[in-house]
Parts: C-alpha cells; structure tokens; sequence
C-alpha cells in the first residue's frame, strides 16, 4: 500500500533514498518540493529523473486536499470547502482586513465538544486532520488571497472546525511546517491557536515552550453558565483553566486573548462583564468580545448594541484591552461558530 510521503520526517526520507541506490541529497530536494514548494504532484519535481519521479509514484502518494468549492461573502470574505483525500470535507476562510489577511482553518473533521452555539459541535467528530492537511488548508487561502487581493497571508488562526488541542501532534507538527525556514517559514507570532480549554493540553503548550499565541473561547465567566453553553467545562473549570493559563504565561510570557460571544440576556450584563474582569486580571491577556452568528441549531440571540457598549466600557474602565470583533462572512455561514459543511456551490 502506497504511503503518504509527508509523513516521513526528512531523516526517514534520506534513510529510503539511500535504502534504493540514491544519494541522500535526494530527500532535502523532495523535501522542498513537498514544504517549500508546496507541490501537488511527483510530477512536478522538475529537479529528479524521470525514473525516480515514477518509482515515488509508485511507492508513495501525496494526499494532497482540493478546493471543492468558494463562496464570497458581501464583505470580501471567502468560505471554501476542502476535499480531503478521502472525500470528507472541512472548511476554511480567508477574512480581509485593511491590515491583515487572515486564514482561519480546521483541525478536525467534526468536532466532540459540543459546544450549544456552535454549528460544527452539531456534527460528529470523524477524524483528525493530518499536518499535510493543516498546511494545505494555509497554502490554499494564501493563494486565494493572492488572487483576489494581491496580498499574502498575514496572520493564521485555528478558530474552524474541531478542537486544536484534541489533534495536538497533528497541530503542532502543522505550525511546524508552516512556521520552518524549510517550510512556509511563516512567523508564529502571526499564529493563534483557540481552545475550547483543555487545561492539561494547555500546560504541555507550556512546557514544549510553542511560540504562537493562544487563545481561550471563554464566553461565560463563571462555572454554572459555562457549563450550559460548554460541556468541556464540566471537567476543565474555571480554576482549573485559571491555573493552566498562568503556567502558559509563566512558560512561554505569551499573553492570553480570552474570546467572549456575547448573547442576549445570558452573559452580557455588567454582572457578567464583571465576572470576566476579575477571571481576565489574573494573567496578562486581552479580550476580544464577539458577535454572536445565529445558527438553525440554536436559540441563542447576539446582544443589543447598547448592552454590548457598556459591556465593553466597563472592562475598558478596568484597564483591560479590549477589541470588539465585528461579523465576517455571515451572510454565506463563514462567521465566528458557523463552519458546519453547508455552503452551496458558488
């Protein structure tokens, strides 16, 4: 049976270079064809014969994803849907700004944590995404933004579908390729990380010392309304997190943005802002409030502009940074919550 040959580190690849007859320079060649070059196809790899370009053919595949489809949102943002290897589907988003282009990808198929407001915790989690598929995902936007913007990618955020930290080798071996000199040699400062908060994962973050930032979706600042919104939080507290993102900080010295949907007359009152003032203060971090996109599956409502004003005012009162985070993509189902594998051919 053929293998993926993305795989292999470079150090299998030179061991079967040189297991059939070849000199071990051959592996760093493939190697940049595959993380540099991004190339799709043997074929492409100009720099090798004939010869050894079939006989990777025939030992080897790249289980390269394709875009299966794009939409446009009014705003400029653009949804794809990516066929993986085999036929499931994952989608990801190029969202424009004035001072950035960002990519938001997945990380599984599906998700298990079931989050009530979000439309990908309706879905079962099948699989976990490989770290080809994670790199394929950031090549394919950067080319959309390109296309369409004659701009690069700036900045990555793993904020679609699936739970990072559940695909943790995966993820990180990811980031690896896209953040290596012999790979996209992307920034990880320009890299975000979101958790659903996995409090054990977050301290090994911290103790393999990872330079991209992190971000936890919080979105209720005390246990009992987490625990309606967020099962995860059952098993993961307030406390519990609290204390995993202080080892993070005391690591790494990277700040935490804490994410906060605000939902009509659930957490948005000054009681609750006051809640996450007093969570936010015990490590460096900033918040990004954000607007909630409704969902079929939920009844859940985004807060009333003068309610999210004075929320807002009332963190920034206490010396907190905070961004409020308006909708992108919300007319084609690509906003913050919404990835659940329902676009329409565009």
């Amino acid at each position: 049976m053929q293998k993926d040959i993305r795989l292999l580190s470079l150090k299998g690849l030179t061991e079967y270079f040189l297991s059939i007859g070849e000199k071990a320079f051959r592996a760093k060649q493939v190697w940049e064809w595959l993380w540099v070059k991004s190339a799709q196809s043997f074929d492409e790899m100009s720099n090798l014969s004939k010869g050894l370009r079939e006989q990777l053919k025939t030992n080897f595949v790249i289980r390269a994803l394709q875009v299966d489809h794009s939409q446009v949102s009014q705003d400029g943002t653009i949804k794809s849907a990516f066929k993986l290897y085999d036929e499931e589907l994952v989608e990801g988003v190029l969202i424009p700004a004035n001072d950035r282009m960002t990519a938001c990808v997945s990380s599984q198929v599906g998700c298990s944590l079931s989050c009530k407001f979000c439309a990908t915790g309706y879905m079962d989690r099948k699989r976990n995404l490989d770290p080809g598929e994670i790199y394929d995902q950031v090549v394919a936007i950067d080319r959309q933004a390109k296309k369409n913007y004659e701009v690069p990618l700036s900045n990555i955020v793993f904020m679609g579908m699936g739970e990072p930290l559940l695909n943790y080798k995966n993820v990180l071996s990811g980031i690896d390729r896209i953040t290596s000199p012999d790979g996209l040699n992307m920034s990880p400062k320009r890299i975000t990380v979101s958790t659903a908060g996995i409090a054990k994962m977050i301290e090994k973050l911290a103790d393999d010392e990872v330079k991209f930032n992190l971000a936890l979706s919080l979105h209720a600042a005390n246990d009992e309304k987490r625990n309606q919104i967020m099962p995860i939080n059952e098993t993961n507290t307030l406390k519990v997190l609290g204390n995993a993102l202080n080892y993070f900080y005391q690591k790494t010295k990277n700040r935490i943005t804490f994410e906060y949907i605000v939902f009509n007359n659930f957490n948005d009152a000054i009681d609750d802002a006051k809640e996450l003032w007093q969570f936010a203060k015990k490590v460096p971090s900033k918040i990004n409030i954000i607007e909630y996109n409704p969902i079929a599956e939920a009844d859940f409502e985004n807060t009333k502009a003068d309610r999210l004003d004075m929320f807002a005012k009332f963190l920034q009162d206490k010396g907190l940074i905070v961004n409020v985070r308006r909708s992108r993509g919300k007319d084609i189902d690509a906003a913050c919550g919404q990835l659940a594998n329902k676009s329409k051919v565009a």
